[in-house]
């Protein structure tokens, strides 16, 4: 399917001669004009530019789809301009990448109090590294750093990973088998109780598991879930076992819902990154949403 978009990529690659011009003209990143120049070329069936170290050269074909198109492209920028003139409020609209629990426990009661446009989505974390490094998001929140390029990562929180209980749950026998250091009795008994979890929030229990007893867990959870706000709730003054972020289940611990059963030796602990592109047109409002997270004790 043909996107506008790879036009405007197209002519800024056409008017400025290089991918990093582009990138630079456009606030995404240089592999993302590449994308889009190669999406457009696969679709035409020509070749549009001849890459050199240096240039970027128009071929004939490409000559002439830029005749073409620019007279359209510069009416499409007049009307964005003009439309934003004439509108009340000029309000931004940056896209957020994070996990549905991380917006649920922090991002979702501030969302009415921003004074821009504010898209989330929801996914894996190597896709959202992607997604941010082709321009598709303007800020994720992450326990995975990218080594691209055009990215930055700066740290502003922890999420430590536990053992916790529904309150209804006797786990008397696990903490006399772990006061005796019995690893290996306590892992007989954690095998035996109903477990809950949820299909993306396996890594946690295999690094937790990993890390405590050695070896890859070799049990199925009883119940999958749709998320950890999801485990929270089933859990709450019932029967099970789960591990997961501290910071999801704080109030449910301290009210007595849950108990925090077990922290690990090691203490598994994940750091929370900020992650945008080092060059941004929506730096104010990318840091109004900074300012909301910082203000969380997410993993105190």
């Amino acid at each position: 399917m043909l996107n506008l978009e790879w036009f405007r990529t197209f002519k800024a690659i056409y008017e400025t001669g290089t991918l990093t011009g582009a990138a630079q003209s456009l606030y995404i990143s240089q592999p993302g004009v590449s994308l889009h120049l190669n999406s457009l070329e696969a679709y035409t069936g020509y070749k549009l530019f001849d890459r050199s170290a240096k240039r970027m050269v128009p071929t004939e074909r490409g000559k002439v789809l830029y005749n073409f198109v620019l007279e359209p492209l510069l009416k499409l920028e007049t009307s964005e301009q003009l439309f934003h003139r004439s509108s009340k409020l000029d309000r931004a609209t940056i896209s957020i990448g994070m996990c549905f629990e991380t917006f649920q426990f922090t991002l979702e009661k501030h969302i009415s109090s921003l004074s821009f446009n504010v898209i989330i989505k929801f996914g894996e974390y190597p896709q959202m590294i992607q997604d941010l490094d082709k321009g598709l998001l303007d800020l994720i929140i992450t326990p995975q750093k990218g080594i691209e390029k055009n990215l930055e990562f700066v740290p502003f929180s922890k999420e430590r990973i536990v053992l916790v209980a529904g309150a209804n749950t006797d786990t008397k026998k696990l903490e006399q088998l772990l006061l005796r250091d019995d690893l290996d009795g306590g892992e007989r008994w954690l095998k035996e109780q109903t477990w809950y979890s949820t299909a993306a929030d396996m890594e946690n229990v295999k690094k937790f598991w990993q890390l405590n007893f050695k070896h890859h867990p070799d049990f199925k959870p009883n119940y999958i879930v749709p998320n950890i706000c999801s485990i929270v709730r089933c859990l709450s003054d019932g029967d099970g076992l789960s591990i997961i972020p501290n910071f999801l289940c704080r109030e449910e611990i301290k009210s007595g819902k849950l108990r925090l059963v077990w922290e690990g030796k090691p203490i598994i602990e994940n750091i929370l990154y900020f992650g945008t592109r080092k060059k941004t047109m929506y730096e104010k409002e990318i840091q109004q949403v900074k300012e909301i997270f910082e203000k969380q004790e997410m993993g105190d």
